[in-house]
């Protein structure tokens, strides 16, 4: 296996484990978490499709920015890029007091949230796992 690629299959790994992390912790209901977790695990598979293409360092946090890099590579990531902007609204107040107006995350997210999050990792997941072969 390539460098580039065994880099990519790291990144894929830890995203797939935090994406099953974020389930994990919305069976508890425990959804600013899941929220977070599904925000994570999508950058990191972002972030291993552009290390499969060869890229690095791979820098940045928004899914949106590294969803609209993965696209320059192939055109199908354009269809998640709607989902990319609603997962990097939760890379902040899911985590920070100071990241809401008012209140606290825990009580801010809800089961909705965490659904739809989930529901957004899972078609990034889907394409990303559908380009790389390892």
């Amino acid at each position: 296996m390539t460098k580039p690629k065994r880099e990519a299959k790291r990144w894929f790994d830890q995203g797939t484990r935090d994406a099953e992390s974020a389930i994990k912790v919305k069976q508890q209901a425990i959804y600013e978490l899941c929220c977070f977790l599904a925000q994570q695990a999508a950058e990191k598979l972002l972030k291993a499709f552009l290390y499969y293409q060869g890229e690095a360092p791979v820098v940045g946090h928004s899914t949106f920015f590294l969803a609209k890099q993965c696209q320059e590579y192939d055109g199908r990531f354009k269809k998640v890029l709607r989902a990319c902007k609603r997962l990097d609204a939760f890379y902040i107040p899911t985590r920070y007091p100071n990241g809401l107006v008012e209140g606290v995350p825990y009580e801010v997210f809800d089961a909705e949230d965490a659904e739809q999050g989930l529901k957004d990792l899972e078609e990034i997941k889907s394409l990303v796992r559908s380009i790389l072969v390892f």
